[in-house]
């Protein structure tokens, strides 16, 4: 396992489950707070910093034998990058349709909380709508997508994979995952008070670790961490969608 590290880190580090479990802690954890400081605040500026450091880490400790073992390569099935970017988009649909049925237009709704900190404006105008919907979009295709899923079905899932396997691994960053958003939804900022709504939360916190799992089999059936990368692209393009345009 040591042949994944660059030759820098070979003295320093073993490629394991305990160095996995640092990166989580080393990563997870201030992004935790940081998002739920931003959530308070309305003040966002430096979640971008956090997932663009998820990004670079493979990078940082990983030689070209690892960075091709956690999939950062040409995919070798194309028609799977095409499911998953279907499959990404209906979820997140489906995740909109759940959260409406169940809990309305309140705050306990998770897209309607993670829309306030959007900011969209009351009297906002069609045309400037528009051009904030694609900024969004664009935004949350790209740093979220590769940032989360170079860490988490990269380099996290493989630190596990000598311990745990392949399933107990994408069971293990997927847990990870799901958690790390509970920041985003579940500890809730609201009318200048924290709350925890455990029902919603726990429905939040599950649907993120499937929708993890389903990314990890979008990698594996594409072999590659693209299949990954678009499904989280699609699941954040449908849900930016229904946030600006069907809530």
């Amino acid at each position: 396992m040591q042949s994944y590290l660059r030759s820098s880190w070979n003295s320093i580090i073993n490629f394991n489950w305990k160095f996995g479990l640092f990166l989580i802690i080393i990563i997870c954890v201030p992004r935790f707070i940081m998002v739920l400081h931003a959530n308070q605040y309305a003040n966002y500026q430096f979640i971008g910093l956090i997932m663009l450091l998820s990004f670079i880490v493979p990078f940082i400790f990983l030689n070209k034998k690892g960075m091709r073992t956690i999939g950062w390569n040409r995919p070798k099935s194309y028609k799977w990058l095409s499911i998953a970017f279907i499959s990404g988009c209906l979820y997140a649909y489906l995740l909109f349709l759940l959260g409406t049925f169940l809990y309305q237009d309140s705050y306990q709704n998770w897209y309607v909380y993670i829309a306030n900190s959007y900011k969209i404006p009351a009297d906002i105008t069609i045309e400037a709508k528009r051009q904030m919907f694609l900024i969004m979009a664009g935004t949350g295709m790209l740093f979220s997508p590769f940032g989360e899923e170079l860490y988490f079905r990269g380099i996290i899932h493989e630190t596990f994979v000598s311990r745990f396997g392949n399933r107990g691994a994408s069971m293990l960053d997927s847990s990870a995952f799901a958690l790390t958003h509970i920041a985003h939804f579940g500890v809730v900022y609201w009318l200048d008070g924290w709350h925890f709504l455990f029902i919603p939360t726990l429905i939040w916190c599950l649907s993120m670790y499937f929708l993890s799992r389903l990314f990890y089999l979008f990698k594996v059936k594409s072999e590659a961490i693209w299949g990954a990368i678009i499904g989280h692209a699609a699941f954040n393009l449908s849900m930016i969608y229904c946030i600006f345009y069907q809530l």
